[in-house]
């Protein structure tokens, strides 16, 4: 590896310290340089053991600014070898911090159609996370949305078409390096075509190589051309290509003829979350552990139990599982990386303080909402024809209290008389067809299904009540009926029959608010959809039954 080209571009000084730290770490002081945890704790006793193991980076999960900021200096200022430091920084600061800007979803920044909202997401993401201590965020994801089946991809990508993706990610991407920041682009060789969750399973890119080449492999290619310094790889298989369904992580046909030698990739990569079942179940632990790092994998992500792991990293290299020459080269890419960034000169600890950038947020909120179809010309909504509204939300997520009383209140001071639906418990409450027509001027589903790791369907239940609920949409020709996504953007394929269909997904405040002028035609739908939301794999298919 040259270590004066891209992504590193490091001088003679900077090759120098690489080589020399290189050459003066024990095995066992290497191979904690391999491993990027989870942080579970800020205590000193819990860092302490994280620092004499050596491990070479570190990820919290959002917590409080302060603290995560502090634990993260005293990491730096007590290791021997600085620290790469991680957070999913998708949506904005809020993945390093809970005080951390909560800007959008990938897709709501591709929906603006406009790639310098994007930038805009890469530089609140970039600045909030250094503010911590942060300088490497996990992220842009540059999966594609082929199948609006995936649990996962979804609201998290910049959508189904290839060009906007890439427009997209350079601009996160030049953000962050403008910012002193690193990114990892993910999830290498490409999610969003299988309809499972590596969280799971080993989940499967099922294009041909010269489709994967057209699209997955173009993302990759202009990403990495573009000086991206590391690739997160996931725990899916790519059959077409390496002829077996080991999930890439395992597989050195993936990581090194694929992403090294044809995609020219001279960075860092990473594994996506090792407790995964799609990394667990391919192979024993104490063998897919160094053998990852033998594949050609630079950095391990998370732990079962982080001290076993390094034993089993260790057991690896002593039975030649995994090689010195191997070890050697992750380390020296690690440490390269690491002098990309100038932490062997000198560490930003950060602040732990925080910008307003609320004017972002609603320029962007208003630019992204998109008005898919209103056939039934429902929109706007007034207090004169639509008085009485029949408030449904969908989702048993968490958030749901704080999303149903948000869309509420907005519409409650525009005038309306909302009633948020409560599920029938017997048959005597649920009122006839004639009754229903006269009591609700309109009904108003609120959808809040969110993607999520270990959920493996992203659609909408019913409360049925033997099919007569009235929660379930029998009403759509008896009473105006509309649907807000704040997060699926393919809920059409449950509810086809509703004829006014808006997609704002994101559930933050600013989203809901800026839906609801909308909705009541204070504000003009602007945004334009980034995947096909009436469910038509139609790239997809044509990709699958090209020769």
């Amino acid at each position: 590896m040259n270590l004066k080209e891209k992504p590193f571009y490091l001088n003679d000084t900077d090759v120098e310290w690489v080589n020399k730290t290189v050459e003066s770490l024990t095995d066992d002081e290497k191979i904690g340089q391999l491993f990027l945890p989870i942080g579970y704790s800020s205590e000193k006793g819990y860092l302490d053991k994280l620092i004499e193991l050596g491990i070479g980076g570190l990820f919290y999960r959002p917590g409080d600014a302060q603290e995560v900021q502090q634990a993260y200096e005293y990491m730096q200022k007590n290791s021997k070898i600085p620290l790469l430091t991680a957070a999913n920084l998708e949506d904005g600061g809020n993945g390093a911090a809970t005080q951390g800007t909560a800007y959008g979803n990938q897709m709501a920044v591709a929906a603006t159609n406009c790639s310098s909202d994007a930038y805009t997401l890469g530089e609140i993401a970039a600045k909030e996370g250094k503010t911590v201590g942060v300088n490497w965020g996990f992220s842009p994801v540059v999966d594609l949305d082929l199948n609006f089946r995936n649990p996962i991809t979804n609201v998290r990508t910049y959508g189904s078409d290839v060009e906007r993706v890439i427009r997209n990610a350079k601009q996160y991407i030049q953000a962050f390096h403008d910012n002193g920041m690193m990114t990892s682009i993910k999830h290498f060789p490409g999610d969003g075509v299988d309809e499972r969750d590596q969280h799971l399973l080993t989940s499967v890119n099922s294009l041909s190589v010269t489709n994967w080449r057209k699209t997955f492999g173009r993302v990759y290619k202009e990403l990495i051309d573009c000086g991206s310094k590391a690739v997160m790889i996931g725990h899916i298989a790519f059959p077409a290509y390496a002829g077996d369904t080991m999930p890439a992580t395992l597989s050195p046909k993936l990581l090194q003829d694929l992403l090294r030698k044809e995609l020219e990739f001279n960075g860092l990569t990473i594994t996506d979350a090792t407790p995964m079942v799609g990394f667990c179940a391919a192979m024993k632990r104490s063998e897919a552990v160094p053998f990852t790092i033998q594949a050609g994998c630079d950095m391990l992500l998370f732990n079962r139990v982080l001290e076993e792991d390094v034993q089993y990293m260790k057991e690896g290299l002593a039975t030649g599982i995994l090689t010195k020459e191997r070890l050697n080269e992750a380390v020296t890419r690690i440490l390269a990386t690491k002098a990309s960034l100038g932490l062997h000169k000198s560490i930003n600890h950060g602040t732990a303080t925080f910008e307003d950038y609320k004017k972002e947020q609603y320029d962007l909120a208003d630019k992204s909402i998109t008005l898919v179809k209103d056939t039934q010309k429902m929109l706007p909504l007034t207090s004169n024809k639509n008085k009485r509204i029949l408030l449904q939300v969908l989702g048993t997520f968490d958030s749901n209290t704080r999303v149903v009383e948000k869309v509420k209140a907005e519409l409650e001071a525009r005038d309306f008389e909302v009633t948020i639906y409560e599920p029938e418990t017997n048959f005597f409450d649920l009122g006839t067809v004639e009754s229903f027509s006269k009591e609700y001027d309109a009904v108003l589903y609120v959808a809040n299904v969110q993607n999520a790791s270990n959920q493996t369907v992203a659609r909408i239940h019913w409360h049925t009540l033997f099919g007569l609920g009235n929660n379930m949409p029998w009403f759509v020709k008896e009473v105006p009926t509309a649907l807000i996504s704040f997060g699926n953007p393919y809920h059409l394929y449950d509810l086809p029959m509703v004829e006014t269909v808006i997609n704002a997904y994101c559930n933050y405040d600013h989203f809901i608010e800026m839906t609801v002028k909308k909705l009541t035609g204070e504000s003009s739908f602007k945004g334009i959809s980034p995947v096909n939301p009436f469910c038509e794999n139609i790239l997809l298919e044509e990709l699958k039954n090209e020769n």
